[in-house]
């Protein structure tokens, strides 16, 4: 398959540590997957759900205790624990090579080893890289198919010569106390053991995309971040495109795949999906962010995705898509989740495997679906996908934007002074907590770009080297922005519709980019006046909307000097790692504050 010694050296090295009965090499050719579904088809592996309802979709259930990701489980190893910093876990590599070694020793026995070489990225783009996953799952290989480029035209990218991504997967006995996602960015390496869930197992996805992405790109000089990629067009066809960076439970997906609403569709303004996840950032030849998203597919969550909620997510799992932990429907095989609609099957598979009746079941306070059930869809099937998808080069980034989940602090949206403040709005980025099984409702959770669970190295060096891009950059740098959906009233009741309405800020944004509208300048940044931003066809009055834009010095200083979330507490976790020019940030606005 290749004459590239470091790919046959591995390779060889890993066969004689798992001791695979079989070895076969994932070609990309459909003739080829479409064995290994039959054969996952007989093994009971995965289920085929109806052919005319969904058409190419199958159907997979996990292990009751291997649902989602596991952050306890899941290490940077570098060679000291500064590297890796204070919110990773670490491990010494020599140590963590010998320990996983013993767990890894034969654990392919009596099953064959997929070798699945795939691109992360356009095929023939300067941003692409290559990796090589192993793993013992059919279902892995199909996943990996539908969320990267898969087959010979990664090992053409590599060569005879080049390097890769080393990545090795199996699934042993799923066992949740020998269950490990380990990372060696120096070896560009990713081990994952006794888990058989999509987050864990998909090397090419959080754990290459972003983990080893991101220590990688802090080498190179470019940027492997946690953000969506959508572009907004304007009635004259022009498109300017945005990235944007939420932690879960802020709306990053439907942002992503937003529906404009109703008076800004007849003026002919649409929105195109570059990526939903993750983009890889570089500064192109003119000197601008250019930004490309590396994945070939969605790996989103089910339950709450609906035709009202997101219209087309739902419609991307139509065809060609793997659902996993959702419900089965047994009268027609096609799935359901809570939040699809409100007709629960009445004759269920639930998901972890045993037959309901589906009214009576949900009516018991239990859920049919797993809360982290998952589609995964090739973005091919996006009705609003862009027609940059595939373009090499990427898209030019003309903003930034961050956003939380804040009740009283952060108005609906904001501008940053410049690159640094906008890296210190990044880096002080938080969310409240909304269930009570998450903890306390109404937490502050500091998530810095939404990177706290995918820097893989030392999150203070993280945010030096956004000020290093910054530099380099200079005045043609992404203007960045905040934004806050989730302000409530004095009721607990949320201000803004959010949804499709949050078209009419990236409006303002998009203007301010363009210097088309002036903001106010106050204590935290850029905030609109009242009338720039639309608000035709909103049940929305001028003194909401002040509302919604108003900056409460008292939240503020609160946010900053907390006890146990504030700023001051969170940054003192770097020590002397972090950059000086967060701590002027920090002392700027304690100043404005005080005016």
């Amino acid at each position: 398959m290749t004459k590239n010694q470091k790919v046959l050296t591995w390779l060889e090295e890993m066969k004689a540590l798992v001791k695979p009965d079989n070895v076969v090499w994932i070609t990309g050719d459909q003739a080829q997957l479409d064995e290994l579904r039959k054969e996952a088809t007989a093994s009971g592996e995965i289920i085929e759900l109806n052919k005319e309802k969904l058409p190419g979709c199958y159907y997979h259930r996990t292990a009751v205790n291997d649902v989602a990701r596991v952050e306890d489980r899941t290490f940077i190893c570098t060679p000291t624990k500064e590297e890796a910093g204070p919110i990773n876990n670490w491990m010494d590599p020599k140590e963590a090579y010998s320990m996983l070694g013993k767990l890894y020793d034969g654990a392919m026995k009596g099953h064959t080893m997929y070798v699945i070489p795939y691109i992360m990225g356009v095929y023939g783009s300067p941003f692409a890289k290559v990796g090589i996953e192993l793993t013992d799952s059919i279902y892995v290989v199909l996943n990996m198919d539908i969320m990267t480029r898969v087959g010979n035209k990664a090992l053409e990218v590599i060569g005879d010569d080049g390097d890769f991504v080393k990545c090795l997967h199996a699934k042993k006995d799923i066992n949740p106390d020998e269950r490990y996602i380990v990372h060696f960015p120096q070896d560009n390496t990713i081990w994952s053991i006794n888990s058989g869930y999509g987050g864990n197992v998909l090397l090419g996805k959080k754990c290459f995309a972003l983990r080893i992405a991101s220590a990688m790109a802090r080498r190179e000089g470019w940027m492997a971040e946690h953000m969506l990629i959508l572009g907004v067009e304007n009635p004259k066809g022009e498109v300017k495109y945005v990235c944007a960076a939420f932690p879960s439970a802020c709306g990053k997906t439907n942002l992503a795949m937003l529906i404009p609403p109703e008076y800004l569709k007849q003026q002919g303004y649409k929105v195109w999906t570059v990526g939903d996840d993750i983009a890889w950032l570089r500064m192109g030849e003119d000197g601008r962010l250019w930004a490309m998203n590396p994945e070939a597919g969605f790996f989103g969550v089910a339950p709450g995705t609906s035709e009202k909620t997101n219209f087309n997510a739902l419609e991307s799992t139509k065809k060609n898509t793997i659902f996993t932990n959702v419900a089965l429907n047994n009268d027609d095989m096609t799935v359901w989740w809570e939040g699809l609609d409100k007709n629960p099957p009445e004759n269920a598979t639930e998901w972890m495997g045993a037959k309901v009746n589906g009214k009576e079941y949900t009516a018991s306070g239990n859920k049919l679906a797993n809360p982290n059930s998952r589609f995964t869809a090739p973005a091919s099937n996006c009705p609003c996908i862009s027609k940059e998808f595939e373009n090499p080069q990427g898209v030019p980034i003309s903003a930034i934007i961050f956003g939380g989940r804040r009740a009283k602090c952060a108005p609906l949206v904001y501008q940053s002074r410049n690159w640094q403040h906008g890296t210190f709005v990044g880096a002080t980025m938080a969310s409240e907590t909304t269930a009570a099984a998450a903890g306390a409702v109404g937490v502050v959770r500091r998530d810095p770009m939404a990177m706290k669970p995918f820097a893989g190295y030392n999150m203070a060096d993280y945010w030096g080297h956004w000020l290093e891009m910054g530099k380099k950059l200079g005045d043609k740098a992404p203007k960045i922005f905040h934004v806050n959906w989730f302000r409530k009233d004095e009721n607990d009741e949320f201000m803004w519709p959010g949804f499709g309405d949050n078209m009419r800020v990236l409006l303002w944004i998009l203007n301010r980019c363009e210097n088309k509208v002036e903001a106010e300048e106050t204590a935290i940044g850029y905030v609109p006046y009242v009338d720039d931003i639309n608000i035709e066809g909103l049940n929305i009055d001028k003194k909401t909307m002040k509302d919604l834009l108003a900056i409460d010095k008292k939240h503020w200083i609160e946010d900053i000097e907390d006890d146990s979330t504030g700023i001051k507490k969170y940054f003192a976790k770097f020590g002397d790692r972090l950059p000086k020019e967060m701590k002027e940030e920090l002392s700027t606005l304690e100043k404005n504050l005080e005016k």
